[in-house]
């Protein structure tokens, strides 16, 4: 049912106020569990609590108050847990706050770092995601991907805005499709136009998708680019290539060719320049960086995987890299010194 343009406004107000409710609620909510874990952790350290303890006190607050959801001894003990991961970094509590409780359990239950939980909390919070939603991206290994993807965009003669960091990844995990290893060209696409809602999810909710086997004329000819989405943040197009392959250097000369008539024919004069993905089943990271070292557009070369990735292998292959930055870090230091 519309609602008539003379009552629009009072139907706004009350979902503000709906909202607002919501909000204020669930921040009382963080609140009393976080007291309550505070008060647990206290009493184990001072005199010795238990899981026993715990299940005995949640019998308690049931007799004392049956019509109480939600305080059972496992819950009783996550709020233990939820203190216990961030009562040492009091910038993130207004962020716990914003959150459901779900979503909270979610984070610090299958995280391990602080970077990690700070990561998610602040994805979460930005891209106002389901709690199926955010438990995928968990489970998919976003934080390793993205502190991976250290890629850049190929040189780029034309201004670009500074907040592409992080929104492209070098790799994309697309375990919804349910393809098969030998899969064609055709079935990616069209999985990919079926699941779009994963997809879109999967690439980060700033994107629009503008459709698929886009048409492009130029002199007397039709191409067409496999996929093309908006990026509302960066205000660009952004043009999908897919290919079943690994990436080979030719792939790139297609691509330019879709930029360019994108920039010419599509691009309105407020925009950004268009970005090319080209979203491939492999890539040598060599063969990449040569490829790129004197393409002009703004092109970005991914793998994708039907499979979600093996998080123990991502986990440690970061942790090589941190290790590498701290001994560079280090010499760095020495080096300095010896120089004074």
């Amino acid at each position: 049912m519309s609602v008539a343009p003379q009552f629009s406004e009072v139907i706004s107000l009350i979902k503000k106020a709906r909202y607002n409710a919501f909000k204020a609620v669930n921040t009382e909510l963080i609140n009393l569990y976080w007291e309550i874990g505070k008060y647990i952790t206290t009493r184990t350290q001072s005199e010795g609590w238990g899981k026993a303890t715990v299940q005995q006190l949640a019998q308690v607050i049931q007799s004392q108050e049956p019509d109480l959801k939600g305080f059972s001894d496992k819950n009783l003990w996550r709020m233990k847990q939820f203190y216990e991961a961030y009562c040492h970094f009091p910038k993130l509590s207004p962020l716990l706050r914003e959150l459901s409780w779900t979503n909270n359990v979610i984070v610090f239950s299958k995280t391990k770092t602080a970077e990690e939980r700070e990561f998610y909390l602040r994805l979460c919070k930005k891209e106002n995601y389901t709690t199926r939603e955010l438990e995928r991206q968990v489970n998919s290994s976003y934080f390793e991907r993205t502190m991976l993807s250290n890629q850049k965009l190929s040189a780029v003669p034309r201004v670009l805005p500074n907040e592409f960091e992080n929104i492209f990844k070098d790799s994309y995990v697309l375990e919804f499709l349910n393809l098969s290893e030998d899969h064609s060209e055709k079935d990616l696409q069209q999985q990919l136009i079926e699941q779009m809602k994963h997809f879109l999810l999967e690439l980060g909710k700033d994107f629009l998708f503008v459709g698929e086997e886009y048409r492009l004329q130029v002199g007397n000819k039709d191409y067409r680019t496999d996929l093309l989405f908006y990026h509302r943040n960066l205000q660009c197009l952004v043009a999908f290539e897919l290919k079943t392959t690994d990436f080979e250097p030719e792939h790139l000369g297609k691509l330019n060719f879709y930029l360019e008539a994108l920039d010419r024919d599509v691009k309105k004069p407020h925009e950004n320049p268009s970005i090319g993905i080209l979203l491939c089943k492999g890539k040598d990271d060599e063969v990449v960086e040569y490829a790129l070292s004197r393409n002009l557009s703004p092109t970005r070369i991914t793998e994708y995987t039907i499979a979600l990735p093996n998080k123990k292998l991502l986990q440690d292959k970061l942790h090589e890299i941190y290790e590498l930055f701290e001994s560079r870090k280090k010499s760095e230091v020495e080096l300095n010194n010896e120089r004074e």
